[in-house]
């Protein structure tokens, strides 16, 4: 049934949010827990619809899951595996789960996995995850949309990403931890979630170092080393910078709680060239504000520690009224644009040429019907009605749903005017000629 976000715009976001489990560092730390036989529990895991599929997905090999959805605590264990396969009607809808692949094959010597799908944002190929398994012996044959994964005996390797591509790097950490010797991983990706990644494999058994840095060195350990664990997840900075965004938009002042700052450095040093507030109260703890008209700057995305191309639709978004000119360069997918067109039906003043979009920042934006195209532009959305003057509508929220855990109840904890509605309610509010004030 569809849903339909309807949010009045106008009203300063103010009080205080808590930020949930990072959805992409969960999804991995899911994956890596079919490595290890006994039972390992997680906590601090969000209850959102990409943590459903990968559920199903380790479900669907065997492992055996409890999530409470109350204490935000998931329990798995992989003791016994009953199948090398994840299927395509589940794979094909979310990319990530495709790191079950170096999981497999480390712990099975055999895997078959559906080549991934996810958020068409653009072209985001797997050869990367290919050659680098095969440096690490493995015989691979991709047929009738699926990866085929054979190997004996995972050797360590020297592998090289041509870039630091962030699923790349988690699946061939996987695919070494039980590998023959030592893999070496240059040009490896640095996020944050690469780390909580090894932190987690490591309290498991493994041994690797340099996570963080461009250099990851994974010494294999033998089957009986890994052990299920208790571990608690790292906050998600791309919600905590989707909150700091729709709090600066509105003219608001709040806390922001259960958060790493030192994981939103780059993204908070251009919010305050820009003329956003932003204090560290506590160590975990922001205060974000916004009194006055922000400042254009230029945003280019770039791999972490760079800009992440996650909130550059925010980015985008503050532009949108904003004093001055902007550019923005989308230098890592080529189909991340996919807000403009909205934000155009809001009054923006946006030109696109190719990976550059041009911002000339207006007064203000208008309420307008609006669909979202993808998780983080639909988010965007979210964050440009609620600045704009009037009324919005906002269609297809499952994308939002695969990334924002309760997005909507924790904007009205800010004060903000959001409600979520399916057509059924609609149908029955037009019929007896009613709505609510509160939000139309």
């Amino acid at each position: 049934m569809k849903e339909r976000f309807y949010i009045k715009g106008g009203t300063p976001l103010k009080g205080e949010v808590s930020i949930g489990g990072a959805k992409n560092s969960v999804l991995k730390l899911m994956a890596a827990a079919i490595l290890a036989k006994g039972e390992t529990i997680i906590h601090n895991v969000p209850d959102l619809t990409d943590v459903e599929i990968m559920l199903s997905v380790i479900a669907q090999l065997g492992a055996k899951t409890d999530y409470d959805k109350n204490s935000k605590t998931l329990v798995i264990d992989a003791t016994n595996l009953s199948s090398i396969t994840a299927k395509y009607e589940l794979v094909s809808k979310m990319r990530a789960s495709f790191v079950v692949l170096g999981a497999l094959v480390s712990r099975c010597k055999e895997a078959i996995v559906a080549l991934p799908g996810g958020c068409a944002i653009g072209e985001r190929r797997v050869d990367f995850h290919i050659k680098g398994l095969e440096a690490l012996g493995a015989k691979i044959k991709i047929e009738n949309g699926y990866v085929h994964a054979k190997v004996p005996k995972l050797k360590g390797a020297e592998i090289y990403l041509d870039i630091p591509s962030v699923g790349a790097t988690e699946n061939l950490m996987l695919a070494s931890v039980l590998a023959e010797g030592s893999t070496t991983i240059q040009n490896a990706a640095q996020e944050p979630e690469i780390v909580d990644l090894a932190n987690f494999l490591n309290s498991m058994g493994a041994d690797i170092l340099g996570a963080g840095t461009s250099e990851i060195v994974i010494n294999g350990v033998t089957p009986d080393r890994l052990h299920g664990i208790e571990y608690t997840t790292i906050p998600d900075r791309i919600e905590a910078g989707t909150f700091m965004s729709a709090i600066i938009a509105t003219r608001g002042k709040a806390l922001i709680k259960n958060v790493y700052p030192a994981h939103l450095t780059f993204f908070t040093n251009k919010l305050l060239k820009m003329g956003a507030g932003i204090k560290l109260v506590e160590p975990n703890v922001l205060e974000v504000s916004c009194k006055n008209r922000l400042e254009s700057i230029n945003f280019v995305t770039q791999p972490y520690p760079g800009f992440p191309t996650d909130l550059q639709s925010m980015a985008m978004t503050l532009l949108t009224t904003s004093d001055g000119v902007g550019i923005i360069t989308e230098s890592l997918y080529e189909n991340r644009f996919m807000q403009v067109p909205e934000l155009r039906r809001m009054g923006a003043d946006i030109h696109q040429d190719r990976n550059h979009a041009i911002i000339k920042g207006v007064k203000k934006l208008t309420g307008a019907t609006l669909a979202a195209s993808d998780l983080r532009a639909g988010a965007s959305l979210v964050v440009a009605a609620l600045m704009a003057d009037g009324s919005s509508t906002i269609e297809n929220l499952h994308h939002i749903d695969r990334g924002y855990e309760n997005f909507e109840n924790k904007i009205r904890l800010l004060g903000g005017k959001i409600e979520r509605r399916c057509e059924e309610e609609d149908s029955a509010i037009l019929s007896e000629g009613t709505h609510n004030e509160s939000y139309l």
